[in-house]
C-alpha cells in the first residue's frame, strides 16, 4: 500500500520536530557527562600520585608559572616575629630570617621536612628526595643547619591547613619549652607520625597519651602528656593562626626568606639564591 504525500511529509515533520527537541538534551547530557568523567579522573590520578584531593595545602607550582614573590610583608614585621611568643631559633641580628607556617598533619609539610622519603615518593618525581636518588632538597633540613651555624634565624608558625595537626602542634609547642622541639618535630614528621596525627589522633585530647607515648624516645612521656592536657597552648593555635593570616598565609607549608615569600613546599634550590644574597 503507497504512502500518500501529505502522510509522508506529516510524518517527516515528526521526525524533525523530535530531532530538534531531542539534539539540545544529547548535547546538554554529553556535556555533563564529559564533566564527570573529568573530575572523576582528576581524583583518580591525584590518589595515584598519593595527592589530597580536598586539602588547602599548596605544592610549589610550576616554576615558570609560580615564582617566589616579594609580598606586601616588611622586613620589621619579619623582625616583629622574633619579639613574640613563638617557637623561635636566633635573632633578628643574622642576615637571614626564615618563616616556617605548617601543620604537623599536612602532607606538603611533610615534603618539606624530608623526614618522609616515602610521602616525597608518592606525591611525585619532582618531590623525590635527593637521597632517594632525586633531585628536591627538602628546605627545613637546610634551615636549620644555617641556624645552627649561626647565619640565619628561624620561626615556626601553626596554622591548620589540613586540619589534624592540633595535638601535634600542641606537642610541637610544649616540646619547645622542653628544649627537644627539633628531636620532636623530626618523629612527627616521619611516615609513622603522619599516620598517627591523621588517622588516630585526629585531634582527639584523649588520645593526648599515645601521642606521648609515640615520642617518648625523644621527651618524657609523662610531663608532655601532662602539658598537652594542661591546655595551656589551647589559645596558641588561634593566635599563630591570626598571625599566619597578618602574613597572608592561609594554606601550608608557606615560607618567608626574609620578604621572600615561597608559597608551598619549595625545593631548597629555589631558595638558595635568595639565602645567598642575603649572606653577602
Amino acid at each position: 500500500m503507497s504512502v500518500m504525500p501529505q502522510e509522508e511529509t506529516a510524518r517527516k515533520r515528526i521526525k524533525e520536530n523530535l530531532l530538534e527537541k531531542l539534539v539540545p538534551i544529547l548535547l546538554v547530557a554529553s556535556i555533563g557527562l564529559a564533566f564527570v568523567v573529568g573530575v572523576l579522573w582528576q581524583k583518580v590520578s591525584s590518589l595515584e600520585k598519593g595527592e589530597p584531593t580536598t586539602t588547602t595545602e599548596t605544592p610549589a607550582q610550576d616554576q615558570e608559572t609560580n615564582q617566589p614573590q616579594q609580598t606586601n610583608v616588611t622586613l620589621d614585621q619579619i623582625k616583629g616575629l622574633f619579639s613574640k611568643d613563638l617557637i623561635k631559633f636566633g635573632d633578628t641580628g643574622r642576615k637571614v630570617l626564615f618563616v616556617e607556617v605548617a601543620d604537623p598533619s599536612c602532607p606538603y609539610c611533610h615534603v618539606a621536612a624530608g623526614k618522609d622519603p616515602e610521602l616525597n615518593r608518592q606525591v611525585g618525581d619532582r618531590f623525590k628526595l635527593v637521597s632517594d636518588g632525586g633531585t628536591y632538597i627538602a628546605p627545613v633540613p637546610e634551615m636549620r643547619k644555617l641556624v645552627e651555624q649561626e647565619k640565619a634565624s628561624y620561626v615556626h608558625i601553626y596554622t591548620p591547613g589540613h586540619g589534624n595537626g592540633e595535638m601535634g602542634m600542641k606537642a610541637l609547642y610544649c616540646a619547645y619549652d622542653a628544649g627537644k622541639f627539633w628531636e620532636v618535630h623530626d618523629l612527627l614528621y616521619t611516615n609513622k607520625g603522619y599516620d598517627l596525627l591523621n588517622n588516630t589522633i585526629k585531634n582527639d585530647k584523649a588520645q593526648s597519651g599515645q601521642l606521648a607515648e609515640f615520642l617518648k624516645s625523644v621527651v618524657n612521656a609523662s610531663e608532655l602528656k601532662s602539658c598537652i592536657d594542661s591546655g595551656k597552648y589551647d589559645q596558641r593555635l588561634t593566635s599563630d593562626t591570626s598571625l599566619a593570616g597578618s602574613l597572608g598565609i592561609s594554606g601550608t607549608p608557606g615560607f618567608f626568606v626574609n620578604t621572600t615569600n615561597f608559597a608551598g613546599a619549595y625545593s631548597f634550590k629555589d631558595m638558595e639564591s635568595v639565602v645567598n644574597a642575603a649572606l653577602k
